[in-house]
């Protein structure tokens, strides 16, 4: 996953996360058991790295190409990336998280502090980088995080209750600005690089080639469903799990579904501008549709070899572009398919994020990380149980700054109506 791109929907996950001020997590454990955290007293911390890790939020912990890497950044993605192995495990069904468990060689504790000094070695370089090419921050990253974080501190009533949250995301101010920042240095950098008219800007060759070997995507196509099975009634075995098959319709359903599926096909095998009027059948005809009845994906599915059933991938990929099929039977139904050309454009995005993907990857080969000794003296798994403590502190303060602004509203309205 490219670890550098993803930050704009990392951002935001932070940004609802600080503001709800309702809804918080039970004080549980790292793994998610019913264990109960002891709350660890912020009262007096002013360094939550240092009170969670040991190691202040300041301290150099890594260097690359002549970029430190401070504690705190290395803090904040061991976090996000224990977060991530938390959420899989219990996903899994597992209660606790598992920091011994085999992953590639590594232990899964070992896995995590590298993918997180990695990250944070790629979010060092950025500045680095975006500096030689002679380009600055956008002025509207600070005036955006500067006015979220106002709106954040006003609904929590105080600064101290705002850096708390921040805190339990294992993040200060100026590390939460610096993560906007660092996303705007990276966007910047993708424009310069493989933008419109620059030097690496794709050609409709390069984006076909990704497009068909990268992604994998062989055809694109619209259909028209006529189901002759009723896909709202799964058919399942004695231990009550799905099949994959579905209760056929009777008979003379299915015959009269077949007759209108060949008078379609003849309908369209009739026309020159055969998408015009594929299209205004689809919408009246097609049972490929959502609860509402509004036709699946009416542009088309780009599709993948074996995606589809057997059936419909091999009539799909023996018509040419603009070709449309006769009747294909499919375990779902009958279907009349047209093809259309692959669009690569749509995946210009894409192939600008995996060559960027390809250039950070490079970086971590070109210039080798080096730890001091104060990344030696992190311990994830102590780390994490530490910060989670911290996170079940603020949860308390964050409800009981809840309930007070629940009574204080309810005294306003109470107030109110007695004045009516």
């Amino acid at each position: 996953m490219n670890q550098i791109t993803r930050l704009g929907a990392l951002s935001l996950s932070v940004v609802m996360a600080l503001s709800a001020l309702t809804g918080c997590q039970n004080n549980s454990d790292p793994g998610g058991s019913d264990i109960q955290l002891e709350p660890l007293d912020v009262s007096t911390i002013t360094d939550p790295y240092l009170a969670t890790s040991g190691v202040a939020g300041d301290e150099v912990v890594a260097t690359i190409n002549g970029c430190d890497i401070t504690a705190d950044w290395l803090l904040y993605w061991l976090a996000f990336a224990t977060d991530s192995a938390v959420q899989y495990s219990t996903m899994l069904g597992s209660g606790d998280i598992q920091w011994e468990a085999d992953v590639d060689g590594s232990t899964l504790e070992e896995s995590i502090l590298d993918s997180a000094l990695r990250t944070a070695a790629l979010y060092a370089l950025l500045p680095k980088f975006a500096q030689e090419e002679g380009l600055s921050v956008s002025t509207e990253v600070g005036e955006y995080v500067s006015s979220t974080l106002d709106g954040i501190r006003e609904q929590a009533g105080s600064q101290q209750l705002l850096d708390h949250m921040l805190w339990r995301s294992a993040l200060t101010e100026p590390l939460y600005l610096a993560l906007f920042e660092a996303n705007d240095y990276n966007t910047q950098l993708q424009e310069r690089w493989y933008g419109e008219g620059s030097e690496g800007d794709p050609t409709d060759q390069q984006l076909e080639e990704f497009t068909t070997d990268e992604l994998g995507i062989a055809y694109r196509v619209k259909h028209i469903l006529l189901k002759t099975v009723d896909t709202d009634k799964p058919i399942t075995d004695d231990s009550g799990a799905y099949t994959g098959e579905y209760e056929s319709l009777d008979a003379a359903t299915v015959a009269e579904k077949k007759a209108l599926a060949e008078d379609i096909a003849l309908q369209l095998q009739a026309v020159s501008d055969k998408e015009t009027l594929f299209d205004q059948l689809m919408e009246e005809y097609s049972e490929d549709t959502d609860s509402k009845g509004t036709v699946l994906n009416p542009d088309g599915y780009e599709a993948q070899l074996g995606q589809m059933v057997e059936s419909f991938e091999q009539a799909s990929l023996a018509l040419e572009p603009g070709q449309v099929s006769d009747v294909v039977e499919s375990p779902y139904g009958y279907h009349i398919i047209l093809r259309l050309p692959l669009q690569p454009e749509n995946y210009r995005a894409s192939y600008v994020s995996a060559q960027m993907q390809h250039r950070q990857e490079g970086w971590l080969e070109d210039y080798p990380i080096k730890t001091t000794d104060a990344f030696d003296r992190i311990d994830p798994s102590v780390y994490y149980e530490r910060l989670s403590s911290l996170r079940a502190t603020v949860d308390d303060e964050v409800s009981a700054q809840d309930s007070a602004n629940q009574s204080a509203a309810d005294s306003s309205t109470s107030s109110a109506q007695t004045e009516g």
